[in-house]
């Protein structure tokens, strides 16, 4: 799968399938600092990713 990393603007090829929450942990990523876009689609921690889906790790920001 392609995963694009926001914070590095980098993009890499993963082999994962399982659910968006595990690949997180397995990259060492706070679930609470990033959402999810798979395939253009905004996406829950708990959707089922494979390898043939495209994912963007986008970092959330917030202000006071």
């Amino acid at each position: 799968m392609k995963v694009y990393f926001e914070e590095q603007e980098e993009e890499k090829e993963i082999k994962f399938n399982g659910v968006a929450e595990d690949l997180l942990k397995q990259l060492n990523i706070n679930p609470i600092t990033v959402i999810l876009v798979k395939n253009n689609k905004l996406i829950s921690k708990k959707e089922q990713l494979s390898n043939k889906d495209s994912l963007k790790i986008l970092s959330v920001i917030s202000g006071g």
